[in-house]
C-alpha cells in the first residue's frame, strides 16, 4: 500500500533516541551572559515535517507584553499571559487537544512470523504526515514559550519546572537576575535559551531564538520517526546537503511549511497561501528502477535514454509514480530536467506542482488561519 513502510527492529536495540552533542559557550556581554548554542547534528538535519506554530509569552506586565509583541514579525503567531497559572492551564489543555487531533504514524506490534518477544513489526503510514495540511489545529500547538524570570506569583524557573513534562521549548527573559541562576536553569534543562531584557538587541535575539527553537521543536518531535525512516528509503533526511537545500528553497520561494512525501520520495512545500510544490528527490538507483519499469512497459526510446543518462526526472502521478503504457507519447509533460544536490550521495531534484487531488482534502493555509484569527 502506497504511503506505508514496514520493517523489523529489535526490542533490545529499541528505537534510537539519539542524543545530539550540545556545545555551548558563555559569552559575557554588558554584564549578562548570552548562551551561544550549537547543535552539532540538529543544525544539519531535516525534521520529517515542520509548519508554523504558536509562541506563548508569559510576563506579569501586560504593557511589556504588548510592547514586545507589537515588534514581532506578522507571521510569528503568539498568545500572551500575564497570569502564569492561566498559562499553565492553557498549555496543558493545548497539548491534550493536540494528542486528540494528530494521527500517530508509527504502530508497533508483535512479529507474526516468530515466537520471539524480542522482535517487533513497525508499520509506518506516511500519508497522514502531509495530509496534516487539511487540519487547522496544527497552527495552534504552543511550541515555544518566552517566560519572564521575575513574576510575583511564581518566577520563571518555577514556571518552567511546573510544565517540565511538556515538549515545548523555553526562553527565559532575565532582568537584573544573577547570571548564575539562568545558567543553572539551562544546565538543569529547564530552559533552552535565555536573553536579557535590557540588551539593545533583545528583540532581534528573541525572534531569532524563537525561529531556531521552532525548528528544534520539530527535530525533537520527529526524531524517532526520522531515525526509523532514514535506515531505509529516506536516507536524505539525515543528509546536511539536503537540509541546506530545503532551507534555501524555503527562503527563495517563501515556503512556510514542509512535509515528507512518500510517492515519489521527496519533500512537499507549501507557501503561506497553501500552494503546494513537490521537490522530487531521486538517486541513481531510483532512475534505474524507473528505467527498468519503463522498458518493460515499452516506453519510447527518448524516455529510456533520458532516464539512463539522468537527464529528465519523472513525476508520473497519473499512474502511481511509474511509466505505464497508458501514458504513451505524453510522457514529456510529466518530466523536468533535474538539478543535482551533492551530499553524501548525489540527489537529483526538481520542483513540481502537486495536483490538488493527491491531498485528498482542501488545504487549510496559514493565510487562512491568520485571517480567521483576525491577524492578517
Amino acid at each position: 500500500m502506497a504511503g506505508f513502510v514496514k520493517f523489523r527492529t529489535m526490542a533490545q536495540q529499541g528505537v534510537s533516541n539519539r542524543q545530539f552533542l550540545l556545545n555551548y559557550t558563555l559569552v559575557y556581554k554588558s554584564g549578562w551572559v548570552q548562551l551561544r548554542i550549537q547543535y552539532s547534528q540538529m543544525d544539519k538535519q531535516l525534521a520529517v515535517y515542520q509548519h508554523p506554530v504558536l509562541t506563548v509569552l508569559i510576563d506579569d506586565s501586560q504593557s511589556f507584553l504588548e510592547s514586545l509583541t507589537f515588534q514581532f514579525d506578522s507571521l510569528l503567531t503568539h498568545k500572551v499571559f500575564s497570569n502564569p497559572l492561566e498559562a499553565i492551564s492553557f498549555l496543558r489543555l493545548a497539548y491534550q487537544d493536540a494528542a486528540i487531533h494528530y494521527n500517530e504514524p508509527i504502530h508497533v506490534g508483535y512479529d507474526e512470523h516468530t515466537d520471539s518477544l524480542e522482535h517487533r513489526l513497525a508499520s509506518i503510514n506516511l500519508d497522514p504526515i502531509y495530509r496534516t495540511v487539511t487540519n487547522k489545529k496544527r497552527f495552534e500547538i504552543p511550541a515555544v514559550l518566552v517566560v519572564d524570570f521575575s513574576m510575583p506569583q511564581m518566577n520563571g524557573m518555577e514556571f518552567c519546572e511546573a510544565i517540565r513534562e511538556l515538549p515545548c521549548k523555553k526562553i527565559l527573559l532575565t532582568g537584573n537576575v544573577d547570571d548564575g541562576i539562568a545558567v543553572e536553569a539551562f544546565n538543569r534543562k529547564l530552559i533552552d535559551r535565555f536573553i536579557s531584557k535590557g540588551d539593545p538587541k533583545a528583540i532581534e535575539f528573541l525572534e531569532t531564538g524563537i525561529l531556531e527553537l521552532q525548528r528544534e521543536f520539530f527535530l525533537t518531535k520527529t526524531n524517532t520517526l526520522k531515525d526509523l525512516l532514514s535506515r531505509h528509503t529516506y536516507i536524505f533526511l539525515t543528509d546536511p546537503a539536503v537540509a541546506a537545500l530545503a532551507r534555501e528553497l524555503s527562503a527563495r520561494y517563501k515556503f512556510v511549511e514542509y512535509y515528507l512525501f512518500p510517492n515519489p520520495d521527496g519533500i512537499l512545500f507549501f507557501d503561506v497561501d497553501g500552494n503546494a510544490t513537490l521537490m522530487v528527490l531521486a538517486t541513481q538507483q531510483n532512475f534505474l528502477t524507473q528505467f527498468e519499469v519503463a522498458q518493460d512497459q515499452g516506453a519510447p526510446l527518448e524516455l529510456l535514454a533520458a532516464l539512463q543518462e539522468f537527464r529528465l526526472l519523472p513525476f508520473f502521478f497519473v499512474t502511481g509514480g511509474m511509466y505505464l503504457r497508458e501514458i504513451g507519447d505524453d510522457w514529456l509533460q510529466y518530466c523536468l530536467p533535474p538539478q543535482i544536490c551533492r551530499g553524501r550521495q548525489d540527489y537529483y531534484w526538481a520542483l513540481f506542482e502537486l495536483p490538488s487531488h493527491m491531498l485528498q482534502g482542501p488545504v487549510y493555509s496559514f493565510e487562512k488561519y491568520l485571517h480567521d484569527q483576525g491577524l492578517d
